[in-house]
This record gives structure tokens, C-alpha cells and sequence, in this order.
């Protein structure tokens, strides 16, 4: 597809620019909004004047020392905004993409907003809201609009990536069409809806450009919790100096602690490596929708979306298959089932409804009732219509020999063959009533089939519950989502779906205001409600939920309402969205845990070193006997450095998404990422120590 790039972490081309972006970051305006990484500039800049200082005059520490220790500390800098640059590369990427598909294309514009009036061929860029255009085969849409005349096949692959072709037509939730998509044949009238630079293409850009994210509320109170942190340390750190002169004073012996130590004690202990990945994994869960065919408005939904306590799902297209297929035959007293499904079948065959194709289809496999010679049962169609609600055939027997009288087959709907059957002047077999009763109570729709005057029986629809659905429901049953189908059927009809497919609760009968008030109603109790939509019913709900995905296909009400647009028009990525921003969530809160946990480790790699020639007793914290107090504290500050880099794929991908509960997932991330976080710098350090002094640097 268009817009389906090639976003693996070693894209040469991303790589490049990202490194380029990388250096480009060190501005002082760019690296003030990350107080955390702030503080690591600022101590950079200070080793470095530190490093001039000992390499052209009088050094508080021997200069080599001081230079490897600027030089770590740039490195820290540099790959934090590597990682960044990264995450927004692969969304700039995205972006450039979709610029590829606006392209400026004449219009048709239309003299009066109809079909046939006068044209005039105008550039499509200068189309503004409410202008009417004429677009025929082989045409590109010039803008975004509503098809009010007309309809056509168009192909939408340019922005979502589907080969198919969709019908686009006047009137209901089908008219909606976007700039830069083609008409394949027929024509449409179409009114521009947006103004220039407004287009669905330009949002979609300026959605996916990672640079222009917001901050999540989330992201902003960690980060204020990563400022406390490091407000903490600093405090810390700045007495240790006054400390350790008094120190060494009193004890008249030892040497005071150097400022480039103080300054790696610092960047080792404040929260650098979540600090140096948080924005890179807020941008890297936009990246993660737009992957799946999603645009997110903001951070903020993807966000919302890991927090949402109720899911609300619409009942067909999304928990069932959309169309209603033919079940099981109930004949009536005195017929045989396979007597049924003939008639069924034959009354059928000029029913182009789905449901009317299922009968057929049904009638096929289990009586084997295929390949019959229309033409030899002198066949006269009567076609499904709404008006009548019925279809049929009239077969003249004579054909066959048997008689000169016609034979007439109706299937249709209770009401309208009992009414064909009053009319005949016959009564509706009670026995049939009762085959209608007992299938309407398992919530399937019943058709009645009749042969002349005699019923045949009863043809049971039922709404196929999607393959798998259910389990999707008990996964999300365990991550504490509570799912609500919402349809506008029955009562009865609407509980046995929701009891086949595992919901939680539904809303029958459900109108626009039921929607609206049942959202508010949840969302009163303080939760986070999701849900999905196309029509402009919709979009009232849409704007009050907090993670509202609007169908790519639908209004443009409900598109504007959402803050979430699915290319595909898949009412079941609403369950894939929660995922990508569950794994957001987890994948933050895992950095994070490992970021505070490191910490531990290089405190005693540190502090010893630092003042060990004052208070020799503090070698007993040297647990891991590292060679010399100077390759202790640089080892540390390597190891700060490269873990940055070892953790920026996993920034950028996510941890590996799993149903569980929360209690569950803290245990996991403590047990992974918290005891890690100890473990790992241990090991890190120790190793990089052993280098250092293998190497003679130590």
C-alpha cells in the first residue's frame, strides 16, 4: 500500500536522518523540554570546559579522566536523541508517504449542484467548501466531500491500501469520498466539505508527524515525577561537595571530591534512561497504529486506549458477520424438510439479498438441490423488494407434463406471507405460528415459505457470530474491559447474540440518545469508555467517548467526531487498538521500572569510588571490585550511556503484547524489568570495568 514503508529499525534511509537529527538535537532549545536529559547537558558542557581547563592549564582531575567522561556524557546525549530522531523518523516517513498521494488534479466544477449543468475545469486546489464538482470514470477526486448525486465504483487503495473497490453513493453512511481517490466507473456529484490544507490527507499528515505530538497527560506526570527524581539527586549531589571539603579537612587527609565526578555521579543516578526514551516511545505508539492502518489524532488516544475500562462494540459488521444466513429448515406438519428447502430454494433464486443467497446455498449442501434447468420449468421470477418483502417464482407445470396450472412459491417475511395467505383466503396454520414463535425466541429472524396456498414451513436467519470473537472477549475480560454490544434489534434477538458471543452486557433497541447516555453513564463512574462508528447517529457518541474510532468509510460527521479514523472500516480493530495501547502503557511502565531500578547498581559503583581516599571504610560498598575509583565511575558512565542504545528497539517496538491482569503484568515487571534493573548494571559495569583495565585504561 501507499503509505506502508519499509519500518524496520535498520531502514538505511531512516537510520541516516535519524543520526543527522541526532546531532541536530543538541540545540539548548530542543534539549530544555526534557529537563532530565537538560540536566545531563548542562553537566556535559561544564566536563567539557572542566576537560579545556585540564588539558591547557591546571586539571582538578588528570585530563584523559576528564575528556572520557565529557566524551560518555555527549554519547548519552546524542543517543537519546537518536532514539527520538528514530521514532520520528519512521513517523516523518509515514507522513512523506501519504504526500505522495496528493497530487493537484483538474475539477469539474459545477455551474448548479446537479448533474448536467454547466462545467467549468478548474485547478483542484482551489476548490473551497461547498463547491460542487462532477466526477466521472477514470477521474481523481479532486477533494474531500459528500457524494449528493449519483454513485460509483472508486478505488481507495491510495489511502487505505485495499485493492477492492468500494461503492461510494448519495444519501445514508456511503457518501463520504476522499481526495486522491479515483472513480472506476459511473459518475458521482460530489460537495467539497474542507477548505484548502484541510483535506483528510493534510490531517492524516500533520497526525502522523511525531514531531508535532502533544504530550499525554500520563507522559506529562511521569515526566514531573522524573523532574522530582531529578531535583532530588541534584539537591543531593551539590551538597556532597561542602561535605566532602569538610571531610577532608577535618580528617586531614584524602582529597575532596572533583566536580567531573560529582557531575557522573549525578547523570548516573537521575533517571537518564527513561528520560532519554520517553518521547521516543509515545511517538513510537502513534507509529504502531499507523502500522495498523490507523490514524491517531494524538498521543493522547493511543494513550486513553490503554486505559479504557468499557468497550462498545456494534453488533453486526463487528461481533457477527453483517448479513443474516439461512440456519436449519422447520417444515410444517405434513411437509418434509427437504420438500421446504425445494420450495425455499426456488423462491429464492431471484432473491439477490444475502440472505436470500444463503437459502440457496443451504438448500445446495444439505439436500444436494444444485445445477436445475430454469428453462425447462418454464420459471417466471418474482424479484425480492422491500415494498413486498417477498420473492418467489411461478413455474408452469405444463412444462413438465404433470399439469396446466402454474405453480406459485412466496418466501418472505411472517407479516407478508401471512398477509399473501389471508388474501388467498385461507387461514395461517397455527402449527407454522408456532415455529415462528420458537425461532424468534432464539433471537433468529424467521422467513415463511408458501406453495399456492399450502406453508410450507419456516426458513431460520441467523445473525453467524465471527470465528474467534469470543475468545477476543474473554482476553479482554482478563485485561479488566468490560465489552457492551450495542444493536438496534429486539431484545430477545440481541440476547442470544450477546450469549453466543461472550459481551459482557448489550443495549438493545438502541438509539443515538441511548448511546450518548449510556457512555456518560460509565463514564460517571469514572471510567474510560471506547467505542466505534460510521454514520452521523453516530458521531454524537463518538465526541463524548474517549476513544472514538470512526470508520474510513463513513460520514464525514462521524470522521470529525472520532479521534481515531480506521482506513480499513474494520469495526473489530477497536480490540486491536486497546491492544497497541495497553502495549504502550506496559512498554513505559517497564522502562521505567528498569530506569529506577539501574540506579541501585551504580550507586555502588560510584559513591565507593568517590570517596574511598577519604573514607577507606566505603571500599566495603565495592562490591564489585571495580580496579581503580576512576575506571568505577567511568565504567558507569559508559554503561549509562549504552544502555540507552540497548533499549531503543525495544522502545520503538513495544514489549510483546499479553492479556493479563494488572496485578499479574506489576508482578512481570517487577520480576523482569525491576530485578533486572538491579542485576543487569552489575554486570554491565563489572564487564566494562574489566575492558578498561584489560585496555590500560583504567
Amino acid at each position: 500500500m501507499t503509505h506502508k514503508i519499509n519500518q524496520s529499525l535498520l531502514n538505511p534511509d531512516i537510520l541516516k536522518v535519524a543520526l543527522v537529527d541526532a546531532f541536530r538535537k543538541l540545540s539548548p532549545r530542543t534539549q530544555i523540554k526534557n529537563p532530565v536529559m537538560f540536566v545531563v547537558f548542562i553537566g556535559s558542557l561544564l566536563t567539557t570546559g572542566l576537560a579545556f581547563q585540564a588539558v591547557f592549564g591546571k586539571g582538578e582531575a588528570p585530563a584523559n579522566f576528564i575528556i572520557a567522561i565529557a566524551l560518555w556524557l555527549w554519547f548519552t546525549l546524542l543517543f537519546a536523541n537518536f532514539a527520538e530522531a528514530l521514532a520520528e523518523g519512521r513517523s516523518k516517513a509515514q507522513a512523506e508517504s501519504l504526500r505522495g498521494a496528493k497530487q493537484d488534479v483538474k475539477a469539474k466544477k459545477l455551474q448548479q449542484p446537479k448533474y448536467g449543468s454547466t462545467q467549468l475545469l478548474v485547478n483542484g486546489s482551489t476548490l473551497i467548501k461547498g463547491d460542487v464538482v462532477l466526477v466521472e470514470a477514470h477521474d481523481v477526486i479532486p477533494a474531500d466531500g459528500e457524494v449528493i448525486e449519483g454513485a460509483a465504483s472508486v478505488d481507495e487503495s491510495a489511502i487505505t491500501g485495499e485493492s477492492a473497490p468500494v461503492i461510494r453513493e448519495s444519501g445514508g453512511d456511503f457518501s463520504s469520498v476522499t481526495g486522491g481517490t479515483r472513480v472506476l466507473s459511473d459518475w458521482i456529484v460530489v460537495r467539497v466539505s474542507v477548505n484548502p490544507g484541510e483535506a483528510f490527507l493534510d490531517r492524516m499528515i500533520a497526525m502522523v508527524e511525531g514531531a508535532k505530538r502533544q504530550k499525554t497527560p500520563n507522559e506529562i506526570a511521569l515526566t514531573i515525577l522524573l523532574v522530582a527524581l531529578t531535583i532530588i539527586f541534584l539537591l543531593a549531589t551539590v551538597t556532597l561537595l561542602p561535605f566532602s571539603l569538610f571531610s577532608v579537612t577535618a580528617a586531614g587527609a584524602g582529597s575532596p571530591i572533583t566536580i567531573t565526578v560529582l557531575v557522573a555521579l549525578l547523570v548516573c543516578l537521575i533517571p537518564t534512561t527513561i528520560g532519554g526514551l520517553l518521547s521516543s516511545v509515545g511517538i513510537a505508539g502513534m507509529s504502531r497504529m499507523m502500522q495498523a492502518n490507523v490514524i491517531a489524532t494524538s498521543g493522547r488516544a493511543v494513550e486513553a486506549a490503554g486505559d479504557v475500562d468499557v468497550l462498545l462494540l456494534d453488533k453486526t459488521g463487528t461481533i457477527t458477520l453483517g448479513n443474516r444466513q439461512a440456519s436449519t429448515f422447520h417444515p410444517a406438519t405434513g411437509v418434509t424438510a427437504e420438500q421446504l428447502a425445494d420450495a425455499a430454494q426456488l423462491s429464492s433464486l431471484a432473491d439477490e439479498t444475502p440472505e436470500g443467497r444463503s437459502i440457496v446455498i443451504l438448500a445446495k449442501q444439505k439436500y444436494q438441490l444444485r445445477e436445475r434447468n430454469i428453462q425447462a420449468l418454464g420459471a417466471t421470477f418474482i424479484p425480492f423488494t422491500a415494498q413486498t418483502r417477498m420473492s418467489g417464482v411461478d413455474l408452469d407445470e405444463s412444462h413438465s407434463g404433470n399439469a396446466s396450472e402454474k405453480r406459485h412459491i412466496r418466501k418472505g417475511s411472517v407479516e407478508a406471507i401471512r398477509q399473501y395467505v389471508t388474501n388467498l383466503g385461507h387461514a395461517f396454520p397455527k402449527n407454522v405460528s408456532d415455529l415462528v414463535e420458537q425461532v424468534a425466541k432464539k433471537g433468529s429472524t424467521p422467513l415463511v415459505v408458501v406453495d399456492g396456498s399450502k406453508v410450507m414451513g419456516v426458513i431460520e436467519l441467523k445473525d453467524i457470530v465471527k470465528g474467534g470473537i469470543k475468545e477476543r472477549f474473554a482476553e479482554l475480560r482478563k485485561m479488566g474491559i468490560k465489552t457492551i454490544m450495542i444493536t438496534g434489534d429486539n431484545h430477545l434477538t440481541a440476547a442470544a447474540i450477546a450469549a453466543e458471543a461472550g459481551v459482557d452486557d448489550f443495549l438493545a433497541e438502541a438509539t443515538p440518545e441511548d448511546k450518548l447516555k449510556l457512555i456518560r453513564s460509565h463514564q460517571a463512574e469514572g471510567k474510560l469508555v471506547a467505542m466505534t462508528g460510521d454514520g452521523t447517529n453516530d458521531a454524537p457518541a463518538l465526541a463524548q467517548a474517549d476513544v472514538a474510532v470512526a470508520m474510513n468509510t463513513g460520514t464525514q460527521a462521524a470522521k470529525e467526531a472520532g479521534n481515531m479514523v480506521d482506513l480499513d472500516s474494520n469495526p473489530t480493530k477497536l480490540i486491536e487498538i486497546v491492544e497497541i495501547g495497553k502495549q504502550m502503557l506496559m512498554t513505559r511502565g517497564s522502562l521505567t521500572t528498569f530506569s529506577i531500578a539501574n540506579d541501585v547498581a551504580k550507586y555502588f559503583a560510584i559513591i565507593p569510588a568517590a570517596f574511598a581516599s577519604t573514607y577507606p571504610q566505603l571500599n566495603t560498598l565495592n562490591v564489585m571490585h571495580l580496579t581503580t575509583p576512576a575506571s568505577a565511575i567511568l565504567s558507569a558512565v559508559i554503561f549509562n550511556a549504552l544502555i540507552i542504545v540497548c533499549l531503543i528497539p525495544l522502545a520503538l517496538k513495544g514489549l510483546k503484547y499479553r492479556a493479563l491482569g494488572a496485578a499479574i503484568l506489576l508482578r512481570r515487571n517487577l520480576l523482569i524489568y525491576g530485578l533486572g534493573g538491579l542485576i543487569v548494571p552489575f554486570i554491565g559495569i563489572k564487564f566494562i570495568d574489566v575492558v578498561l583495565t584489560i585496555l590500560g585504561l583504567a
